[in-house]
């Protein structure tokens, strides 16, 4: 499951956005383990949209999954990874007040290694891009 550094609560109160990196493998090919994001914090969350939340059993434990649909009691969050578990099939509906943000940008380091002109443009027109919601939400959703 995609646990956010730490670094993403400091300011949080102060700012409305804030920066978070991703570790885990629960939201690939959307996220990817190292993916720094850009964090609206208290921003409005609508189906489809990648969210900032707590762990419903490990509240000091931030996570980043999909908002799929809102529900009584809150939201059902997935990760994109159908393989890598860890979200609402597992804890069920996340309380609304655990939401803490919604997921704008994100940032791809470059690879360690990658030296080549080619290698170096590929990043260059890949490493920002925005996370935009999936209407379609996910695979996941429409085969159960």
């Amino acid at each position: 499951m995609p646990e956010l550094s730490q670094e993403s609560e400091r300011g949080r109160a102060v700012l409305p956005f804030g920066a978070a990196e991703v570790t885990g493998p629960s939201m690939v090919p959307t996220l990817f383990h190292g993916d720094r994001l850009l964090v609206h914090w208290g921003a409005r969350v609508r189906p489809g949209d990648v969210v900032v939340l707590r762990h419903p059993f490990q509240q000091d434990l931030l996570v980043v999954k999909r908002a799929t649909e809102r529900r009584e009691g809150g939201w059902w969050v997935l990760g994109d990874n159908a393989y890598a578990g860890g979200d609402s099939t597992d804890y069920g509906v996340v309380p609304e007040e655990l939401v803490l943000g919604k997921v704008r940008l994100r940032y791809r380091p470059p690879a360690s290694g990658r030296r080549s002109p080619f290698a170096v443009l590929r990043w260059a027109l890949s490493a920002v891009r925005p996370v935009a919601a999936e209407r379609s939400v996910s695979r996941r959703l429409r085969a159960r």
